[in-house]
């Protein structure tokens, strides 16, 4: 788990001293070593957070011998040592116990077809000194970051957008078409970012480019859900058990101590459950809320006593913070410099987790997936459109779901910049589906909906978690997307996982009250836990990982909220309109509507443009 950097001048060679400060730029991302080179146009930077073979040996950037190939890398390949044996028996001789010096050779042997061999998270590139060629890849789900901008004179890339903010040829500016995404979806579908020009290269695929020429994007891989009709339920359930198991103990390979973030819910404890059963003593952490000054269904927002009991089933030395309703505010700048590009939903508690576990562990595992992966959000089925009139109704329905800020109606006078189309966001949307769409029964709905998921929520899930957690120098692994894990996820038929589903109720993504009484998601999983842990547990509600912030925000918070978005200097007001905001403002003040979802987003925004300068 490190940071990244690379320059491509189109003209001259690149410059050491700048590649050495779009690396220093990512030094909270690899506290363990640094290393730049440059070669002719190209330069290469890396911050290493040693993981796996913590030696000198595995210190990047890293050449083959023969001096062809130079990689720089971010994340774990957890077939490495499978890899390696293939490699040795083609001749291959290593000289480091690391998976950096497998994907560099495998690379060198396989070209840019190993990316389909690998079972893990990562962001590469590779410069091929014979063909001039450079060449960027990011893996299946997106778990690691790999941003790039395009510019006249110079492409750059990296880790996260501070690092190329370092290069001349870029400069801040507001990307209108991201800011509309952003307050539709409160997230971005496209491969834009808030950063005029910065893109996101788009996950399961690569990119290529030469120095005089035009980067081409490639697909290598995509989710694809399906119903294998010959799995029985008891099949589905063993080869369930088999796969999770693997993908767990795959995970636990490091050459330092792993942890496991640990909440209420099923996802973390099927990770928890497993790991221990490997690690005795395992590390576990959570993060709890004061509901003092909470009311209402958010009184059950606090997780502690869940994980403390499953603490002790699974004998874990456990770990816990608390947040409270100033922390947000503590919290927000430092938040918004290391998010850089705000997605789905308030996130500050994830960063006070990651600080919590980065005392004790350089490795936390994650529960993050079991939800998109095994139909954990009923209630986004039945807004997809369980009951649509054929696929242009599914998708209409679904848009409007998904419209989590500003609904579509209300575009024309929130935005001030006015040249975005009409129909952008509408089209960004359907763009999410590619060639998934077919078929029109419910179970077929529920296929899109779920495949929707993975591609943007989990999508921003993960961005937000590998922002937060190498904040604070920790490596988040996920086992729900273990390669064989997932293929396995997208045969099961939907009706295993989803009990009923076709009396499911829509409920608003910001009434938080959705949380309260919905189990029927996830059935195999909780069938698996049921196994291990008392039925209370795997058959408890959906709860999600949230802050009491509708109190929060009209409450002890209230004060802060005013004084950023009520005043007459916000930045926000440069790109927004401050009639429309404040109205829908007044709405959760008066108590007509919860509109924390979106103060939330004013906040992460006004907060964008100060650090940012944009």
């Amino acid at each position: 788990m490190c940071g990244l950097v690379g320059v491509l001048e189109r003209r001259g060679a690149a410059d050491a001293g700048r590649v050495r400060l779009m690396t220093r730029a990512l030094a909270h991302r690899g506290p363990d070593g640094e290393g730049v080179i440059t070669l002719g146009p190209l330069g290469l930077g890396h911050r290493r957070l040693a993981v796996i073979d913590t030696s000198r040996r595995a210190a990047q950037p890293m050449r083959t011998s023969d001096g062809r190939f130079t990689l720089v890398y971010n994340g774990a390949i957890y077939n490495f040592q499978a890899l390696r044996a293939a490699l040795e028996a083609r001749g291959e001789v290593f000289t480091s116990q690391g998976d950096t010096e497998v994907l560099l050779r495998a690379f060198a042997a396989w070209g840019l077809d190993v990316v389909e061999r690998l079972n893990g998270m990562f962001a590469f590139a590779v410069w091929d000194s014979l063909a001039q060629r450079l060449t960027l890849a990011r893996d299946r789900h997106g778990i690691k970051p790999l941003y790039y901008a395009d510019t006249p004179s110079a492409f750059l890339f990296g880790s996260e957008v501070k690092a190329l903010l370092q290069h001349p040829a870029l400069r801040v500016r507001v990307s209108p078409e991201a800011l509309n995404e952003y307050f539709t979806f409160q997230n971005i579908f496209s491969d834009r970012t808030l950063f005029e020009g910065v893109h996101l290269l788009p996950a399961g695929c690569t990119l290529t480019l030469s120095p005089g020429g035009a980067p081409i994007t490639r697909r290598y891989w995509d989710y694809h859900f399906t119903e294998d009709e010959t799995l029985s339920e008891e099949e589905a359930l063993g080869e369930l058990e088999r796969r999770f198991e693997q993908a767990v103990e795959r995970q636990l390979v490091a050459d330092v101590e792993i942890g496991a973030y640990l909440s209420g819910g099923i996802d973390s404890a099927s990770v928890v459950g497993q790991a221990a059963r490997h690690q005795p003593r395992l590390r576990t952490f959570t993060c709890g809320f004061d509901l003092s000054s909470a009311s209402g269904l958010e009184l059950k927002f606090d997780e502690r006593a869940a994980a403390e009991r499953l603490a002790n089933a699974f004998q874990t030395e456990h770990y816990q913070v608390v947040l409270k309703a100033g922390d947000m505010e503590r919290v927000l700048p430092e938040l918004i410099w290391h998010l850089e590009d705000p997605r789905v939903g308030q996130s500050y508690p994830n960063l006070y987790a990651a600080q919590l576990a980065s005392r004790f562990v350089k490795v936390v595992l994650s529960g993050t997936g079991g939800d998109e992966l095994f139909a954990g959000y009923p209630w986004r089925y039945a807004a997809s459109g369980l009951g649509a009139r054929g696929q242009e109704d599914f998708i209409a329905r679904h848009f409007a779901y998904w419209q989590r800020l500003v609904p579509d109606a209300l575009r024309g006078r929130f935005f001030r910049d006015q040249t975005v189309p009409e129909d952008y966001t509408a089209r960004v949307f359907q763009g999410v589906y590619q060639d998934q769409l077919g078929g029109t029964r419910p179970q077929d709905y529920v296929k899109l909906a779920l495949y929707f998921d993975t591609k943007t929520f989990l999508h921003g899930l993960l961005l937000v978690e590998d922002k937060l957690g190498m904040r604070n120098r920790i490596e988040t692994r996920y086992p729900f997307l273990d390669n064989d894990l997932v293929e396995l996820a997208q045969r099961i038929p939907i009706a295993y996982n989803l009990h009923g589903f076709r009396h499911i109720e829509a409920v608003d993504e910001n009434d938080l009250s959705k949380k309260v009484g919905l189990a029927d998601g996830k059935q195999l999983l909780r069938r698996m836990l049921a196994r291990t842990l008392p039925h209370d547990i795997t058959q408890a509600p959906k709860q999600g990982f949230s802050a009491p912030d509708g109190s929060w925000f009209k409450g002890k918070s209230l004060d802060y909220i005013r004084r950023l978005l009520l005043n007459p200097r916000a930045r926000i007001y440069e790109h927004l309109e401050r009639d429309a905001v404040g109205a829908l403002l007044d709405d959760h003040f008066q108590g007509r509507a919860n509109r924390r979802l979106f103060i939330w987003s004013c906040l992460c925004f006004e907060w964008w443009l100060r650090t940012f300068d944009a």
